[in-house]
């Protein structure tokens, strides 16, 4: 039961997840976008990128750091 344990965190974490923001890894710009309403529901997910043109599943997130108590 220790390993159910392990699962339960780990959903907690993933359901509490605050949206962050997400960026091109080609040119770091912030204006990534869905290429297709269809994307992340019926189809895999993949960004376009308004400033260089990228089109792919890769996305950059920036994370904020927790302070340590």
């Amino acid at each position: 039961m220790k390993r159910l344990g392990n699962l339960r965190d780990v959903f907690k974490t993933v359901k509490h997840k605050k949206p962050t923001q997400i960026f091109c890894p080609r040119c770091g710009s912030p204006t990534l976008q869905l290429s297709s309403s269809l994307d992340y529901w019926l189809t895999p997910q993949k960004y376009l990128c308004k400033e260089c043109g990228y089109m792919g599943p890769v996305f950059m997130e920036l994370e904020k750091e927790e302070k340590e108590k």
